[in-house]
């Protein structure tokens, strides 16, 4: 099935995902920016009971400390608090009233500091991402953060969770090295707008946000 639709869609073959090794805490950088960049080309993975789901991680945002634009900057509230745990846990929060985003804490334990997963390329379980979804386009599956959460099944019952030890949600190591990792100023934001923190691999179609921001 996934060489199938690596073929119909012209872009690559899938790799394969069987012996993705698991991040440990001691590899993630301890620095929002950093982990931004780090992730990009890691894998992150969500069993469930139909399932397992993969996905190459292509595009991060970081919201660094005391970012005016990060939830962590009015200090710790019982939506947030998840955001000061240490380095390498879920942070799910719902926006919009129609979508979960899933952040990666990214500092020392009390310092709240996140990066945002804003795009998944993906590997195994496609036929029940794009059951989650309600779409076969398989470029839109998980291509910006709302899409990736819900493509992945994550919500808030997910938020909190060890991404290094986790046996459902967690991050692996890539599957394949990435390509250039471009760099641009974020994407929607209100506050911060200059900061040059969002981090993809460049050229890749999975990818979101404007053309001028993906090359």
């Amino acid at each position: 099935m996934a060489l199938a639709m690596g073929r119909a869609d012209g872009l690559r073959m899938r790799p394969d995902t069987r012996h993705i090794r698991r991040l440990s805490r001691g590899e993630l950088p301890v620095d929002t920016a950093g982990m931004a960049r780090y992730l990009v080309g890691k894998t992150l993975v969500h069993v469930i009971a139909e399932g397992k789901m993969s996905g190459r991680i292509v595009e991060t945002e970081a919201y660094v400390v005391g970012d005016a634009s990060g939830h962590a900057f009015r200090g710790p509230t019982p939506r947030n608090r998840s955001l000061y745990l240490e380095r390498g846990y879920a942070y799910v929060y719902f926006v919009y009233g129609s979508s979960y985003l899933l952040n990666v804490t990214s500092e020392l334990p009390g310092v709240g500091a996140g990066v945002l997963l804003r795009a998944l390329e993906p590997l195994e379980g496609i036929g029940l991402m794009q059951a989650h979804r309600g779409t076969t386009r398989l470029l839109d599956l998980a291509r910006g953060p709302g899409r990736l959460a819900a493509a992945m099944r994550i919500d808030k019952g997910d938020d909190g969770l060890d991404l290094c030890s986790n046996r459902s949600l967690w991050l692996g190591h890539a599957v394949r090295q990435p390509g250039p990792i471009g760099e641009s100023v974020r994407v929607g934001l209100t506050r911060e707008v200059k900061r040059r923190l969002r981090f993809y691999e460049s050229g890749n179609p999975y990818v979101s946000g404007p053309k001028r921001l993906r090359a």
